[in-house]
């Protein structure tokens, strides 16, 4: 079963070599998990709501995590 993150994070300013988030990742302010994606989705859209992510100083990511087992 796939479960997912919705992350909440800052976002860095913009350098000439732009932004590698596996060698620098942005800073989390809040992980929460959802056991489906809209459940997920739900909660990526009230912290999309957030005076700070409308301004552009943090961003939400929904992340898939594990895999949903196919049977058989």
């Amino acid at each position: 079963m796939t479960r997912f993150l919705v992350v909440l994070t800052d976002v860095r300013p913009l350098t000439h070599s732009g932004r590698n988030e596996r060698l620098s990742p942005e800073r989390r302010r809040q992980v929460v998990g959802a056991s489906s994606r809209e459940a997920a989705d739900r909660i990526a859209q009230a912290f999309m709501a957030l005076g700070m992510v409308r301004a552009g100083r943090q961003r939400v990511k929904v992340i898939a995590v594990g895999r949903r087992y196919a049977g058989g």
